[in-house]
């Protein structure tokens, strides 16, 4: 029989006050819960979780929604979902967003692009609490009207820059010289970089060839550019070991763009890292696949996307708080296809 004295919804199911007597904490206590609050102590959280999953309890979603003035939605727009970087990043971000009972609503920002749509447009319709941009997107100005009505964040490059939007990306230019420097360490005096577009691209490209300067290395740093993709970096391969001057390594702007050189270099009977050096940059789950095992620098994926998230949490609490930039710092993953080059 159904309960009608508060402990029970009409329809037989459980309240927060239900919740809260099985707890044995406050009703606001269990609200601060849902609301994923962290003003509640670790061992009081984890009560009031294991009541609401003995009793079966689903906090009624449309209800909140209108008593707090929140959807507790935000809007991803994800530039490229074919880039497996941005994977890593959606797992960092997601997995705080989640904790704070927060729901994630992804956009491909390239299908918007085909149908000449408003990036931001159609998450402004369904009022999300706020917007994150994973990636350079082409119309950097509809992310500045969306930010003047929801909170905004960058995450994974450093553009656009924005009044109010924070930014979080990696190290690109700290990357970068990490991977130089580790080819020019391994007896490397002719390298290539393969490079990219957009902010990332050019950071990466500058460190390059400021690292190969610095190194009184300018006449053997050759750059060739790509479109960040395995493709264009066999191309760009293709190009690079059919010229006068063949690089004993090669330093690709993104782990897609180094498979495209490892396929470019055994087509040719190049051996690697025998004949040619490779290394690639983001520690993408490609990199780690046995036959590959690709020397790569990590790009701090998932800790970009935490990052973001928490960003955005914060400017929920002060929306009018002054835009940051915030960079992770990258490493280097030593693998198999790094080598002095030959004799």
């Amino acid at each position: 029989m159904t309960e009608t004295n508060g402990r029970t919804q009409p329809d037989g199911r459980p309240t927060i006050r239900t919740v809260a007597e099985r707890a044995g904490v406050s009703k606001s206590l269990v609200s601060l819960v849902l609301r994923g609050s962290d003003q509640v102590r670790p061992e009081k959280r984890e009560a009031v979780l294991r009541a609401m999953d003995e009793l079966g309890y689903r906090p009624n979603a449309a209800a909140r929604s209108l008593s707090e003035q929140r959807t507790r939605t935000v809007g991803v727009i994800l530039h490229d979902l074919r880039n497996p970087w941005f994977v890593d990043l959606l797992d960092g971000l997601n997995s705080l967003l989640h904790d704070n009972g927060l729901h994630m609503l992804l956009a491909d920002a390239r299908l918007n692009r085909r149908i000449g749509q408003d990036l931001t447009r159609p998450f402004l319709d369904l009022q999300v609490d706020g917007l994150i941009a994973v990636g350079t997107l082409p119309d950097p100005a509809a992310l500045g009207t969306a930010a003047a009505r929801i909170p905004v964040v960058v995450a994974g490059t450093r553009e656009p820059a924005l009044h109010g939007v924070d930014i979080v990306a990696g190290d690109d230019e700290h990357g970068a010289r990490l991977a130089t420097e580790h080819l020019i360490g391994l007896g490397h005096r002719t390298i290539a970089h393969i490079a990219g577009h957009g902010a990332v691209g050019a950071l990466r490209r500058a460190s390059f060839e400021a690292t190969m300067r610095a190194h009184g290395l300018s006449d053997g740093a050759l750059v060739e550019p790509s479109d960040m993709t395995e493709e264009d970096g066999y191309r760009a391969t293709v190009r690079l070991l059919s010229g006068a001057r063949r690089p004993t390594a090669v330093f690709a702007v993104n782990d897609m763009a180094s498979v495209g050189v490892l396929s470019a270099a055994d087509e040719l009977g190049l051996r690697v890292p025998r004949d040619l050096s490779v290394i690639g940059y983001d520690n993408t789950s490609i990199s780690r696949l046995r036959h590959l095992w690709l020397t790569t620098v990590d790009n701090t994926g998932h800790e970009v996307g935490r990052r973001a998230a928490r960003c955005l949490l914060d400017r929920f609490t002060d929306p009018d708080r002054p835009a940051e930039v915030r960079l992770t710092t990258p490493t280097l993953e030593v693998r198999r296809t790094t080598a002095p080059p030959p004799r």
